[in-house]
């Protein structure tokens, strides 16, 4: 049994097992926690989904129960957008309680095509731990401009038909008018989270135009769709792995930046609203002289029940060479006025977080 967390360590589950389920994030429902993530397999093929999302549960966040496997990759030669062999990455889950469903989203590559697809998948269950079924994978808001366009983004796009390595552009953003190239499509949607705000509305919070800028996005009653209400925001900052949380009715975001599997320095940003306006905060990570969120990149903050002006950091260590050796890495969020920052803790729990 455990008592504390130990950021970076081995975390056994009930069977003793490592846990696993890696670019995750947390449900809570009906006085237990849920973690969805991305289950990993041995070696540098264990990079792709061989298995499918993996679910664990918990009433106290330091010791996990292993509820098997929430969402199944299909079969070799299926056919299916979620064949064995795919990129399935950064599952996310949230309850919608006006159809008692629970949808996943997901950011998907179809097998064998590397990250050309830039798709979001979605499935969904009447049990929080699943099976859930795979409804489709879309390219956000096809047919839609953001309603903090530029008049720019409405003329001949330059970039037709031309493709980028995701990490850089050869030109401004906006001259290049990658949204405006997408828009019969879809827009690009890899690193991806969700929110469900106070009101019952849920966001898709995704890195498109080329990795290049995030887009916040409105899902429909049912969180099943898009209803084409969606911003453009940071454009031209490479920001991706987005996590988010409101906290004393201001909405806060954590990102890195586009460096693969290897770590990057940390951004932060805050608003008043989900819709902005944006003001970045910069590296909230206290102590990091190596600059590299603590060699970790963030997927979810997780705000603790019962426990006030508690939030926990999480952040994958990825170990691509092995994948399924990546690592956790939980950490104690404080809050400073309107900043929130992260510090090291070789281990920690409720009572000596802040100390």
């Amino acid at each position: 049994m455990y008592d504390s967390f130990k950021p970076g360590e081995i975390w056994l589950d009930n069977n003793g097992v490592h846990v696993n389920a890696h670019g995750g994030g947390i449900l809570f429902d009906d006085g237990r926690y849920y973690w969805f993530g991305e289950h990993k397999t041995e070696g540098e093929n264990g990079n792709f989904a061989n298995v499918g999302v993996h679910c664990y549960s918990s009433r106290d966040l330091y010791n996990w129960t292993d509820e098997g496997i929430a969402l199944a990759v299909m079969p070799d030669s299926s056919g299916s957008d979620i064949e064995k062999g795919c990129i399935l990455e950064r599952p996310k889950v949230i309850k919608n309680n006006k159809t008692g469903q629970y949808v996943m989203w997901f950011h998907l590559e179809p097998k064998g095509k590397g990250y050309k697809g830039a798709l979001s998948g979605v499935a969904v269950s009447d049990n929080i731990t699943g099976p859930y079924t795979y409804i489709k994978s879309v390219r956000p808001n096809a047919g839609h401009f953001p309603f903090n366009v530029l008049d720019i983004h409405y003329g001949d796009s330059p970039s037709l038909g031309q493709r980028f390595d995701g990490g850089s552009l050869p030109g401004n953003i906006d001259t290049l008018n990658i949204l405006g190239r997408d828009m019969k499509g879809g827009q690009m949607a890899r690193d991806m989270t969700l929110f469900a705000d106070d009101d019952g509305k849920a966001y898709h919070i995704y890195s498109s135009e080329e990795n290049s800028t995030l887009h916040i996005a409105e899902l429909s009653d049912d969180y099943l769709s898009h209803t084409g209400k969606y911003g453009r925001f940071f454009p031209g900052r490479f920001m991706e792995a987005p996590a988010i949380f409101k906290r004393n009715n201001k909405y806060y975001l954590m990102m890195s930046g586009c460096t693969g599997w290897a770590p990057n320095q940390a951004r932060s940003a805050v608003s008043d609203g989900i819709f902005g306006e944006w003001k970045e905060l910069g590296d909230p990570c206290i102590g990091d002289s190596m600059h590299t969120t603590f060699h970790s990149q963030s997927t979810f903050i997780l705000p603790v029940q019962g426990k006030k002006e508690t939030y926990i950091y999480m952040g994958d260590r990825w170990t691509p060479q092995n994948a399924i050796d990546g690592r956790y890495v939980w950490l104690p969020v404080r809050f400073e006025e309107d900043r929130f920052f992260i510090e090291w803790k070789d281990q920690w729990n409720w009572e000596n977080r802040d100390n």
